[in-house]
């Protein structure tokens, strides 16, 4: 990977053409990269002049579109970001808010959100955001006058934190991950490079913009290559063809779920892609099962590329190279960014080809979570971060996963990867989706369990299944428990959730 030295938001800012498109939405103009700086100018100097400055938390609930990108990219250059979830109920604004020690709360004029009252609550001043006409173009009107001198004005510097955002908090408190200027702007240069992204091209985000996914895989590499973005609402596979003809993108990407969801609606498409112009379809954010990447490439006539990334790492750590260089269903990839290697318990790198955790180092890497010095023994050893996730690197550099360490399904001191699984079960003919789960056993601990959703007009059941996995997995990974389910529960960025599954299908030893 080249080495850049300009780590700063404003610095990745200045790289695209004045007169270039930066920011763009469905049916508005578009915001140029000389908008965007002069746009990030302005925010950074009204900030300042409410009295907050670098370091400063500025928590960000608005609607999914070009004003949220432009939010975080601008005030990004002076403060620090915290963009949350705007489904969230007042409950879970309450615990982020609080926990995030915000500064203000950016909200978009005119858009009721529960954030507002809890804001008041807890003494939170409110900042509305007033959008212009141009995609992205906006003014900040705070409810009541704000003023005073922050500690620190002006652009932020390379290891200010330009954006925190928290764990999932699947099994536990959810952690605070604070970004660095240096970490995020890596990551982005890491994305331009790896997917060789120029000023001509442009992504179609469909992902949510509260997500590292979207926040920096989208936005952040797009105006880092000089290219455009098209910020729609949010995921809509029935408008998804009418958004893909009108902005003829080079690129998009997504989570899996979403991928699927618009295969079917792609063979209804076929004219709308064969006049597109696009490059090529990349995935992230879970595993790709090896089906839905053989089908997407089919029904877009592009290389779908797989890459692997966590909020730890500013998003990406590892990308399927493209074409001519080769990409393997079943593989995230090889290193894009930080060094990656697979670790023992005891702390020590293993040799290609053995399985252990996946850990990282490098600039886009998180120093360590905030305010938990538990977590961060943990997570660190000798240098590198520990992923969470099980895997191994082939003598080529690619790297396969077996899945989270937490969500390895051990049937009495059997280990099985839910993945594997998986992906026997997804041959079937009859299945759409499928996600392997661990559900309470009374002397095994746990045993294995699927839930399924079959392709339209299917059927299938749980003993047919079940005799289809026992002729191509060893009999403790053959699930002995079949749920066919209408559709799997996500979360909110759209990723299968594997881990309390159970309990919500009310599986119980």
């Amino acid at each position: 990977m080249t080495t850049y030295h300009a780590d700063t938001m404003s610095c990745l800012l200045a790289r695209g053409g004045d007169m270039a498109p930066a920011i763009a939405a469905p049916d508005r103009p578009t915001l140029t990269h000389g908008g965007l700086r002069a746009l990030a100018a302005r925010t950074v100097a009204a900030l300042n002049a409410m009295g907050i400055g670098r370091n400063d938390r500025v928590a960000i609930v608005l609607p999914n579109g070009p004003e949220m990108a432009t939010a975080f990219l601008t005030v990004a250059c002076g403060a620090t970001t915290a963009p949350l979830n705007p489904a969230y109920r007042p409950d879970e604004f309450e615990f982020y808010l609080a926990d995030l020690n915000a500064k203000a709360l950016l909200v978009q004029q005119g858009v009721d959100s529960p954030a507002r009252a809890v804001a008041a609550g807890r003494g939170i001043p409110l900042i509305e955001l007033v959008p212009g006409a141009t995609a992205g173009d906006f003014t900040l009107q705070p409810e009541t006058p704000l003023s005073g001198t922050p500690a620190q004005g002006g652009e932020a510097e390379a290891d200010d934190i330009a954006l925190v955002l928290h764990t999932s908090g699947t099994t536990s408190r959810p952690k605070i991950v604070p970004l660095s200027q240096r970490n995020v702007t890596a990551s982005g240069y890491n994305i331009v490079e790896t997917l060789h992204l120029t000023p001509d091209d442009v992504c179609l985000n469909i992902m949510p913009l509260f997500h590292i996914h979207g926040l920096i895989a989208a936005v952040l590499s797009s105006v880092a290559a000089g290219a455009s973005v098209c910020c729609t609402p949010g995921f809509n596979a029935f408008r998804f063809f009418a958004w893909f003809d009108a902005v003829r993108p080079t690129w998009y990407s997504a989570v899996p779920t979403m991928h699927q969801a618009l295969l079917p609606l792609a063979a209804r498409n076929k004219e709308v892609i064969a006049r597109a112009r696009l490059r090529f379809v990349r995935s992230s954010s879970a595993s790709l099962p090896p089906q839905v990447m053989t089908a997407l490439e089919e029904a877009f006539g592009a290389p779908v590329i797989e890459a692997y990334g966590m909020t730890e790492a500013a998003h990406q750590m590892a990308s399927n190279p493209l074409p001519p260089r080769p990409h393997f269903a079943g593989s995230v990839g090889i290193a894009a960014g930080p060094d990656i290697g697979v670790m023992d318990e005891a702390g020590a790198l293993l040799p290609p080809g053995t399985i252990g955790e996946v850990v990282i180092r490098g600039r886009n890497v998180t120093s360590g979570y905030e305010n938990n010095p538990t977590a961060n023994a943990t997570a660190y050893s000798n240098g590198w971060f520990r992923t969470g996730d099980q895997g191994a690197l082939d003598a080529e550099g690619y790297l396969r996963l077996t899945g989270r360490l937490k969500e390895i399904i051990n049937r009495g001191g059997e280990k099985i990867s839910p993945l594997e699984v998986d992906a026997v079960l997804m041959d079937h003919p009859a299945v759409l989706q499928v996600v392997t789960f661990g559900m309470p056993h009374e002397k095994l601990g746990e045993e294995v369990a699927a839930a399924v959703v079959l392709r339209e007009g299917q059927k299938l059941d749980e003993r047919a299944l079940r005799d289809f996995a026992a002729e191509r997995l060893a009999p403790f990974k053959v699930p002995r428990k079949v749920v066919f389910l209408a559709e799997i529960p996500k979360g909110a960025t759209g990723k299968l959730q594997r881990i309390g599954l159970a309990g919500k299908l009310g599986l119980t030893a």
